[in-house]
């Protein structure tokens, strides 16, 4: 796993009424401050990536469809200074990744439906002056490729 990457798996409460899902609480271990709440959403196929953020951490949970979550560590000096992790998150697996400042990410929907991703960042996005980097989803800087793996 990344260095300072954090997963936690969430807990579906259902009942004959629906279900309630608890993402992020202001007690949990992994919150750190609020910024904003807002919901993206990626049509099946599609990728999203790659961005990564000089001061904010992410808090990603696909309510939704479902994602394939990739990380990349390019941070000089760190003791996963080139890794990947890839994860899936979605209906099929409800959790929450808190994805730390310097870090590329990015996610393909990989449902046959559109994906929900509810985004619980640590700062609100500045217009003025965004706190992002992007790369192309093919950029040669990070060895992952998106296509489906079947087999």
């Amino acid at each position: 796993m990344i260095h300072d990457l954090k997963i936690k798996s969430l807990k579906v409460i259902p009942d004959e009424r629906g279900r309630l899902t608890e993402i992020l609480r202001q007690d949990d271990p992994l919150f750190q401050e609020f910024g904003q709440v807002y919901v993206t959403t990626t049509y099946p196929g599609v990728v999203k990536a790659w961005h990564k953020h000089a001061h904010q951490s992410d808090n990603f949970a696909c309510v939704a469809g479902m994602i394939k979550l990739a990380v990349y560590d390019g941070r000089p000096g760190s003791p996963t200074e080139g890794e990947v992790n890839q994860f899936y998150l979605g209906v099929h697996h409800p959790a929450l990744v808190q994805i730390p400042p310097e870090l590329y990410h990015g996610w393909m929907c990989v449902s046959p439906e559109e994906a929900i991703v509810v985004n619980i960042p640590t700062q609100a996005y500045n217009h003025d002056q965004p706190d992002e980097q992007r790369l192309a989803p093919d950029s040669p800087e990070i060895p992952y490729d998106w296509k489906r793996k079947d087999g």
